[in-house]
């Protein structure tokens, strides 16, 4: 198995147990009952100017862990202040060492868009994103079917959740058009190595309509990253480990937005 296929099937278990705690009709009965909202994230990525989806990302199977030291609620804060558009906040707990906590606490203490990044296998988990106070959520063409990525793409639009669909190469981003997305993003890491190659973005890129939200994810370390998504004519990019290890995430932000 891969580690994207140790994730997956590690997602399944998580929600069978999370089953037995709190059944699916329960929780789809509360997120439903909240409001549905104007869909923040979509709208936050869809401005003149390159939109930054900063992360909140302790650890990753490729680097082990990257922040020891992890005050989430002041990193989340930092982004905000430094004008990050969104932000990312890792859930899966084995690899990514994520919590729900951190998305719920994260969620309630900023005013923007917060989108889940996990290993979505079962709508389940997309209930979830909703009461944890998520504004989007990721879903991995690499782990699911057309018609599971159709489904959850319409369960989203239901709860007035953003769906980043998320895809690789040529393959991926037809699936992904196929199931009616309106935000791709292009994942410069290969989930089942974990080789990184920005060029990824860049030939996939002729592929996605204009009228589709584009996101460059991974990879973007410095400001020519920055300016190659521009040219590019991404709408948005993720910028995870750059921020993560810098000594001052909101100065190492600024200088990518070309603020500082």
């Amino acid at each position: 198995m891969t580690i994207l296929d140790q994730l997956a099937e590690h997602a399944r278990q998580r929600v069978a147990v999370a089953r037995t705690i709190s059944p699916m009709e329960d929780i789809r009965r509360e997120a439903l009952l909240l409001p549905n909202g104007d869909f923040p994230f979509e709208r936050a990525l869809s401005g003149d100017d390159l939109a930054f989806i900063c992360e909140c990302k302790r650890a990753s199977p490729s680097k082990g862990m990257i922040a020891p030291e992890f005050p989430y609620l002041d990193i989340a804060k930092d982004y905000e202040v430094a004008g990050a558009e969104a932000i990312s906040v890792l859930t899966e707990p084995k690899w990514f060492l994520g919590s729900d906590d951190y998305l719920r606490e994260i969620a309630a203490s900023v005013a923007i868009p917060c989108l889940r990044k996990d290993f979505t296998v079962d709508e389940y988990m997309l209930y979830q994103a909703k009461l944890l106070g998520a504004s989007a959520a990721l879903l991995i063409c690499a782990i699911l079917d057309g018609a599971e990525l159709m489904d959850y793409i319409q369960i989203c639009d239901g709860l007035g959740l953003s769906a980043l669909v998320e895809a690789h190469d040529e393959a991926e981003v037809e699936m992904a058009l196929k199931a009616g997305a309106k935000i791709i993003g292009v994942n410069n890491r290969n989930l089942k190595d974990f080789t990184v190659d920005t060029g990824n973005s860049r030939r996939l890129r002729a592929m996605i309509p204009r009228n589709i939200l584009f996101v460059s994810e991974s990879g973007v370390k410095d400001a020519a990253d920055v300016q190659a998504a521009r040219a590019m004519g991404a709408d948005a990019v993720l910028v995870g480990e750059a921020l993560m290890r810098a000594p001052d995430r909101k100065a190492k932000l600024m200088e990518l937005r070309g603020t500082a």
